[in-house]
């Protein structure tokens, strides 16, 4: 049986490290569009936008990220995502989730002069990336 090409994956974040071994591939939003990275791939750097690292494990278990944003760097050793903030996906809060995008759609659709459009339209972007995160862990 032919063994499965694979790369090294880190996820990181300001706090901490949270997911580091060999991945067949992942894919990820970036600012351009989704991104799939398998073994091989050309080298890249790119920023990346909130959703989710989606990835599957060296023994073919899958596992879901989500991430406020930050870069993607691909190397020939490895693939490397840095994260303003990373959370597995099963450690969602999903009421929370819920709430913050029930809030920003609130804002959004009756502006004043007092909203910060940008961050709201971040905010909403962010809770819509973690309730996909979401339903991708439940499924």
């Amino acid at each position: 049986m032919a063994r499965a090409m694979t790369t090294h994956l880190d996820v990181v974040s300001a706090e901490t490290s949270l997911f580091s071994g060999r991945v067949s591939h992942l894919s990820v939003s970036g600012q351009e569009g989704e991104l799939g990275i398998m073994p091989g791939h050309t080298p890249l750097l790119t920023a990346i936008k909130p959703g989710m690292v989606q990835l599957v494990k060296q023994d073919g278990g899958e596992e879901v990220i989500y991430i406020s944003g930050g870069f993607l760097e691909v190397q020939p050793r490895g693939v490397t995502v840095l994260a303003d903030t990373a959370i597995r996906g099963q450690d969602l809060d999903q009421a929370k989730a819920l709430e913050a995008e029930r809030v920003a759609k609130e804002q959004l659709s009756s502006p004043n002069k007092d909203i910060d459009f940008a961050k709201v339209t971040a905010q909403l972007a962010q809770a819509v990336a973690q309730l996909r995160a979401i339903k991708l862990t439940r499924k």
